[in-house]
């Protein structure tokens, strides 16, 4: 199933690590015709920032200073997602490192950043034609969406696939994925936003929940 024509809408795209999501996103936004935005890079981008500032990330007033005056850039092409540059400075590779890995729910939890940030999201949002991924995208950066989803897989899943995505094995992936749930609760429980479509992506393979969404999309293009 296809739309006739680009997707003027919104896809809110939410849920934990290990759902498929990122890969889920990109794929639905190349059916649709539309823009891409991974909110998570933006986070990760603004950690890089406070990392290489030599700011601790528990200092919420240190961390909030440099995010506000860094210019954090984020590719909107589903084709090349990892164009991400802070102050101009192209930082694709180094936000996916450990170190930043470590440090981005301390930063993601200072109240002030969450606040410049979904600022920048809303604005690259309000031009429509944009399937947008994250962990609280339809509950408060677009709640408005036309359409939103929330992915969900078993934990063992989840970790398999991480550990697929990161030559990791199962054991470390999966305390891997305990780890970020936990430190990513602290921020905002996890929950489908009011609304939104749960779908269990443990048995589906990524064609079947993108045609999925693809059929979600052309009900909320003509609604």
């Amino acid at each position: 199933m296809t739309l006739t024509g680009a997707f003027r809408g919104v896809v809110a795209l939410d849920g934990p690590a290990g759902t498929g999501k990122s890969t889920v996103a990109r794929e639905l936004a190349r059916r649709l015709g539309a823009r891409y935005l991974d909110t998570g890079a933006m986070y990760r981008a603004a950690t890089w920032a406070v990392l290489r500032a030599g700011v601790d990330p528990a200092d919420a007033g240190g961390v909030t200073d440099v995010v506000r005056r860094s210019r954090i850039r984020i590719g909107d092409s589903p084709e090349d997602p990892a164009v991400v540059t802070v102050d101009g400075i192209d930082v694709g590779p180094q936000i996916r490192d450990a170190e930043v890995t470590g440090a981005v729910s301390a930063v993601s939890a200072v109240p002030t950043v969450r606040t410049i940030l979904i600022a920048q999201q809303r604005a690259v949002i309000g031009a429509g034609g944009i399937v947008v991924e994250g962990r609280d995208i339809g509950a408060v950066v677009a709640p408005d969406a036309d359409v939103k989803a929330y992915l969900t897989a078993t934990a063992d899943v989840r970790a398999g696939r991480r550990g697929r995505e990161q030559g990791s094995s199962g054991r470390d992936a999966a305390a891997a994925i305990d780890r970020r749930d936990s430190r990513d609760s602290q921020i905002n429980p996890f929950r489908p936003a009011p609304g939104a479509v749960e779908i269990d992506t443990t048995e589906l393979s990524v064609a079947d929940v993108v045609e999925r969404l693809v059929a979600l999309s052309v009900q909320g293009a003509s609604s």
